[in-house]
């Protein structure tokens, strides 16, 4: 697994010229490692790998794309903690083609991608069983997928690249913005393909990806491309497949560690005890959102506590798990107030002294995104339909602890028209999602960051710009013509 890991990582060769210093000691083919199944399996451990590991960086998912999609948002901010001006430049929106956490973004992405790339060129040589490869292939295809989807969300147009490098020379190694489009018809064909992906897995296996979770993402691809029709019909695969897809009924056990992998957990990103060591950086989600029991502001903080800790109505379950405002201090048996809350959705209250030791998934799709898109997607079809209401107020009873399919008039939405049904919706995500990468695409494709950040006061330099990021200038380098950079950099 080493090896293949160490070659892989130097397939980020393909657009990232940030590692074109450095020459690898060979590229690996058929000859020397595709030989059995086990090299097949590794092969695509890889390419899961590179959503939580990434040697001496904070990892994609464990908290890297949380600097563009969350700290990039309204809700999130840099505390006194976050010393990196780069970090600080990202979250007061001043940062520019050179900011060095978007140039890593970039290079992580790509580094899935290219492993996807090698994993799918290369399984079809190895000896074993055709069902097992296939699946393999397509769980890979499902992986890189994922990783456009972010690509083209914050940047628009990439390159797309589908094949692994063969040769290190610098021509061969460009490779030009694709379209918008393009880039989305080639997620859709990855995804059709993972739809035939298994609905399960063995409990060894969890965590790996399903078809259940490729008609998940299908559903998140057509609802930001604004395509009711196949959101709705697709997110009614999800929800009358058989998956034994369901909300949690308490909104924490999303985030308890011992419920991993769990029925409202479509797809996730794998976190395990002390994956943060040995100079490869898991989650550290924990870390800097807990600095101690102490007025010590952290490295993520709530932007604003009047515009998102103060919005929830009283007995909404959800503050209190996606913020802590008091937490008991095992040292001493008292409830500490802290004078801001701190997020608190990854936050491991058994374990606070040792944040590397944190396991709590990262939560990519979970059942109650089916739901609220769904009753989007219906909303903006149709209107307020009682079927839009159901799938929404579903969400909101658990949010307040009810039963979760009996109408409830203390929580339930009624007689709303279409637009206020659609603000009621958006409030519910803003609620439900914190810190869960959702909040800047949410903004972005609903049209409304400049609107929704200018209301928190440090981040009154957005503009249109922001609605995405800057193509890294390094990588603009490599080809300034193939690649050019976005309005406002």
């Amino acid at each position: 697994m080493k090896k293949i890991i160490t070659f892989i990582v130097s397939a980020t060769l393909l657009v990232s010229c940030a590692d074109l210093e450095v020459t690898p000691t060979s590229f690996i083919t058929e000859e020397n490692f595709f030989k059995t199944q086990d090299d097949a399996v590794a092969s695509v451990t890889a390419v899961y790998a590179s959503l939580s590991l990434d040697p001496g960086e904070q990892s994609l998912f464990g908290r890297n794309l949380y600097f563009l999609t969350d700290m990039g948002s309204d809700y999130a901010a840099a505390g006194v903690s976050a010393t990196n001006p780069q970090v600080r430049a990202l979250s007061n929106l001043t940062h520019d083609a050179t900011t060095d956490r978007v140039q890593v973004a970039w290079r992580q992405i790509y580094n899935g991608i290219n492993r996807a790339n090698v994993a799918i060129d290369n399984i079809p040589k190895v000896s074993g069983s055709d069902v097992v490869k296939t699946r393999l292939i397509n769980e890979a295809k499902f992986i890189r997928a994922l990783l456009y989807f972010q690509a083209v969300r914050l940047w628009g147009g990439v390159p797309i690249v589908l094949h692994e490098a063969t040769s290190i020379n610098v021509e061969g190694l460009k490779s030009k913005r694709a379209t918008v489009e393009e880039v989305y018809q080639q997620i859709i064909l990855d995804l059709t393909d993972a739809e035939n992906l298994p609905s399960t897995y063995t409990a060894a296996e969890a965590g790996r990806a399903t078809s259940g979770a490729a008609k998940s993402l299908l559903v998140k691809v057509y609802i930001t491309r604004k395509e009711w029709s196949k959101t709705i019909a697709k997110a009614n695969e999800v929800i009358n497949g058989g998956y034994g897809y369901a909300l949690f009924e308490n909104f924490a056990d999303v985030f308890n560690k011992t419920k991993k992998n769990g029925k409202e957990h479509i797809f996730s990103v794998q976190f395990e005890p002390n994956q943060a060591g040995n100079g490869s950086s898991g989650s550290t989600f924990q870390a800097t959102s807990f600095t101690g029991f102490t007025a010590t502001e952290p490295a993520d903080i709530i932007s604003d506590v009047a515009l998102f800790y103060d919005i929830y109505a009283a007995g909404d379950t959800r503050r209190e798990v996606s913020y802590k405002k008091q937490l008991l201090n095992p040292a001493t048996g008292t409830l500490y107030t802290f004078p801001k809350p701190i997020f608190g959705k990854y936050l491991d209250v058994t374990n606070l002294a040792a944040p590397s030791n944190v396991a709590i998934n990262f939560p990519v799709i979970r059942y109650a995104d089916i739901l609220l898109s769904l009753a989007e997607a219906i909303n903006e079809q149709s209107g307020p339909t009682a079927e839009a209401f159901e799938a929404v107020n579903q969400v909101r009873r658990r949010a307040f602890g009810k039963p979760i399919n009996t109408s409830d008039t203390t929580v339930d939405l009624v007689g709303l028209t279409a637009t206020q049904l659609r603000d009621a919706i958006r409030e519910e995500r803003k609620k439900e999602f914190v810190q869960e990468g959702q909040r800047w695409y949410d903004l972005v494709r609903w049209g409304i960051l400049v609107t929704e950040v200018k209301k928190v006061t440090a981040k009154a330099s957005v503009s249109e710009r922001n609605n995405l990021y800057p193509i890294p200038q390094s990588e603009r380098n490599i080809d300034p013509v193939g690649l050019p950079q976005n309005p406002g950099y």
